[in-house]
């Protein structure tokens, strides 16, 4: 709570089956049937690589299949500008030729205490990521059927750890001097790996005390160090952490009480596997070439290629959490973890860091 993170790995993930898969989109396409066969299938639809990737394969297997069509559904938050997606968005939905497509217009309700989160927090504690009620209204449109995200799409398609060392290892990078001290971190033992992460003090936390955020810092750095080398080692690491099981638990925790299904994907192990086994060691180039190679025949490169990403910061953190913020007196909070008065600060800044915001939800929950 008091870093917003979710560290190291969950010590009940199975490892990762790399082997033995047929083609990324041929798995896939059984896990967007499975969401296709229970309608009302909604697909949360941002307008961004991943969420327009499912929403173009889940209307081509449902086309050829005769299964009723996706319907993208779409939280839109006119006051926040950096969420502002509309015109990627419509490109993908024309594209598709699609009928249909919800939009949910909305202001303070995905505050990260609004009456969204707010009624979550009470009924079934804090979940993690702070933001996971983000898809709640979503999920009591699709009750009774499906909801299909994009959700862990960053994190399977991502360079992994050791990127810029590994490209350089196989030929696809120039050496330069710059990227020396990368490459040796990658190829040195585990212990020197911790060290040189633990040194650089990758991350901050201000409103932590010192020790403390040094603390993460290691738990961050060991975490790290432990990454494999090899892309597809990457993907495993990853997928084994406890950032993916929690992340997926809690989505999976709104969705049975909504009384929907939930399907992502970009977190189905068939999926992820076929992925590590098709791009293997190498991986692919980027992030773009991975989405050319497997979704190039859905969508239009322009799409694929685009590297903007939309921003819902300001949405979770609006009127609601700005009123508590500000009448807030320290209370809550473990005072050996938190510097209140520097928490404080935080939150009365114009733009808080989202990390501090799961603790925000756990005082709320602990003074109102």
């Amino acid at each position: 709570m008091a870093c917003g993170l979710t560290l190291g790995i969950d010590p009940e993930a199975v490892p990762l089956v790399t082997r033995g898969w047929a083609a990324p989109r041929v798995v896939m396409d059984d896990a967007l049937r499975r969401a296709l066969a229970r309608p009302p299938c909604l697909v949360s639809f941002s307008g961004g690589r991943d969420s327009s990737a499912v929403l173009a394969a889940a209307t081509v297997v449902a086309r050829r299949e005769g299964l009723p069509l996706p319907v993208p559904i779409t939280n839109r938050f006119p006051a926040v500008a950096t969420s502002q997606e509309d015109e990627w968005q419509e490109q993908v939905v024309r594209h598709l030729d699609l009928p249909d497509w919800e939009k949910l217009v909305l202001a303070d309700e995905i505050d990260s205490i609004g009456p969204v989160a707010g009624d979550v927090l009470r009924r079934l504690g804090l979940l993690w990521p702070f933001n996971a009620h983000f898809h709640l209204p979503m999920l009591r449109r699709a009750a009774g059927g499906s909801l299909l995200t994009g959700v862990g799409g960053d994190e399977l398609f991502g360079s992994h750890m050791w990127g810029s060392a590994r490209l350089v290892l196989t030929g696809r990078r120039r050496p330069q001097a710059s990227r020396l001290g990368a490459i040796g971190a990658a190829l040195a033992p585990r212990p020197v790996r911790r060290w040189a992460l633990a040194r650089r003090h990758q991350v901050r936390w201000p409103w932590l005390r010192p020790e403390v955020d040094e603390a993460i810092n290691r738990k961050l750095a060991d975490f790290q160090s432990r990454t494999p080398l090899a892309w597809a080692g990457g993907v495993g690491w990853w997928w084994r952490s406890r950032a993916r099981t929690v992340g997926v638990a809690s989505l999976a925790a709104l969705a049975a009480d909504a009384g929907a299904q939930i399907v992502h994907p970009f977190t189905e192990p068939s999926v992820v596997g076929a992925v590590a086994g098709h791009f293997g060691a190498r991986g692919p180039l980027n992030r773009t070439a991975a989405m050319r190679a497997l979704f190039a025949d859905v969508l239009p490169d322009t799409i694929l290629a685009r590297c903007s990403k939309a921003s819902f910061d300001g949405a979770f953190f609006s009127t609601p959490s700005r009123a508590f913020a500000s009448s807030w007196t320290g209370g809550g909070v473990d005072l050996e973890m938190v510097d209140a008065d520097r928490l404080a600060a935080e939150w009365r800044s114009e733009n808080p860091d989202p990390r501090s915001l799961l603790l925000l939800q756990s005082v709320w929950l602990a003074t109102t």
